[in-house]
């Protein structure tokens, strides 16, 4: 049988095996053992079992709970909160405000957590209440916030980022310094597209009455400001202490979670249930993160034992005859089709194998080719039936939002999403300026 009939049988028994519902890690690692034992024989099913030990390998990885940690922290302390109340008097007073607001909050929180979980819940039980309360639009808002918390994964310290260096081999710093740009990019598109909208029809996000912001002293204004300073000064102090070399990333990790518990204890609001809390959470999403990547280095030590990557290549460029940037849009494609299916650390671990070597053969960037691909699952966290944001907003949301109102308020952030991506595909600049200009480029 040929690397490519392989390719299509692993492939299609894994997503028709994700119909039945069972865990996703389950199901990878059942068919790279199968697929093991039908193609090499008996004693073949250790094989994608015993790559999974160079896990043990990636000290990076020791960064995901630390940086998880430091934003469930801030988020259960409640210093979020603090920050949605300084947007809300800051920017109510314009029609879209509180929108533009959330949005505001989406970018802070996701400096602090690096994942979109935390962004999903501070802003369906904090801002969304609110903006209903306050006669927004509900599926523009529900759209907002989806939208503006899947910006987790794409600003530093995104663990997604991580993930996709240790894979790819290349360095975090330059990934996180080259998602700067083109999150700050996508948020000031999302945030024009809500002022617009609110211009042109004001029903849809109402101005707070000028007397309800008047009566707010300027000197609860100022304090209010300064809600800021917390979160943005641990951030900087992140990436201060990393990018002079002061610290490892392991270490930043560990810095950052350190901070965030100071911040809570200073602000007088570490308590027992923040911290249990914050732990349970955190253990749940790393042992989700680390289950993910077993399952999926089982399934690629088989494909790549097959040498499906030489057959991938010699297929798309000599059979077929296309173009590198044909091949690219294909592989943005494939990205953002598998999305709708896997997790994006699943999506990741079995496909990045494949295409870097591919990518890399065709003389792209593979840091610019990261920033990539951290778009495509930012898409796909929102895209129907399977996103993550989706069924986040589902369980959190109030009644009155319906699964009907969440699916249609992705739809303009899905193509605001692929107009981003469009833009620095055509400007690589966009994700590259920032760690040229570090590294002296």
């Amino acid at each position: 049988m040929t690397s490519e009939l392989i390719t299509v049988f692993m492939f299609a028994s894994m997503l028709l095996l994700m119909a039945t519902g069972q865990r996703v890690f389950g199901l990878i690692g059942f068919v790279g053992a199968v697929a093991a034992l039908w193609l090499w024989g008996k004693g073949s099913a250790e094989l994608p079992f015993n790559a999974a030990i160079q896990v043990m390998n990636w000290f990076p990885l020791i960064t995901v709970p630390f940086f998880v940690f430091m934003g469930y922290v801030l988020s259960e302390s409640g210093i979020a909160g603090n920050l949605y109340r300084m947007f809300h008097v800051w920017f109510g007073g314009v029609r879209g405000g509180l929108a533009l607001g959330t949005m505001g909050l989406m970018i802070l929180i996701s400096c602090m957590n690096g994942l979109s979980v935390a962004g999903m819940a501070i802003g369906a039980t904090v801002a969304l209440p609110e903006l209903l309360r306050r006669g927004y639009d509900k599926v523009m808002v529900t759209g907002v916030i989806q939208g503006g918390s899947a910006l987790g994964i794409l600003m530093p310290p995104s663990v997604v980022l991580v993930l996709y260096a240790m894979i790819a081999r290349q360095p975090v710093l330059q990934l996180w310094l080259a998602g700067i740009l083109p999150a700050l990019l996508m948020a000031t598109i999302f945030s024009i597209y809500v002022f617009v909208r609110c211009r042109m029809n004001p029903k849809l996000g109402p101005a707070l009455p000028k007397e309800e912001i008047d009566a707010i002293p300027r000197s609860e204004k100022l304090k209010l400001l300064s809600a800021g300073i917390l979160p943005l000064g641990i951030f900087a102090a992140i990436m201060g202490l990393f990018m002079t070399g002061v610290t490892s990333l392991v270490e930043s990790s560990v810095v950052g979670a350190l901070l965030a518990v100071l911040a809570a204890a200073v602000t007088g609001r570490l308590n027992r249930r923040v911290l249990e809390e914050s732990t349970r959470n955190t253990l749940t999403v790393s042992c989700m993160f680390l289950w993910i990547i077993l399952g999926a280095l089982c399934f690629s030590a088989v494909y790549d034992g097959l040498g499906a990557v030489r057959a991938i290549e010699n297929l798309l460029l000599h059979t077929w005859e296309l173009t590198a940037w044909e091949i690219l849009i294909a592989m943005m494609i494939s990205f953002i089709i598998l999305g709708i299916f896997l997790d994006d650390t699943a999506m990741l671990v079995i496909v990045a194998p494949l295409y870097i070597p591919l990518v890399k053969s065709l003389g792209f960037d593979l840091i610019w080719f990261g920033v990539l691909y951290t778009i495509t699952c930012q898409i796909a966290y929102i895209t129907p039936p399977f996103g993550y944001n989706l069924f986040m907003m589902r369980a959190m949301a109030p009644p009155q939002i319906t699964l009907v109102d969440i699916y249609r308020s992705i739809w303009p952030f899905f193509f605001m999403m692929i107009f981003t991506m469009v833009l620095i595909m055509i400007f690589p600049q966009i994700a590259l300026l920032i760690p040229n200009l570090y590294y002296g480029r």
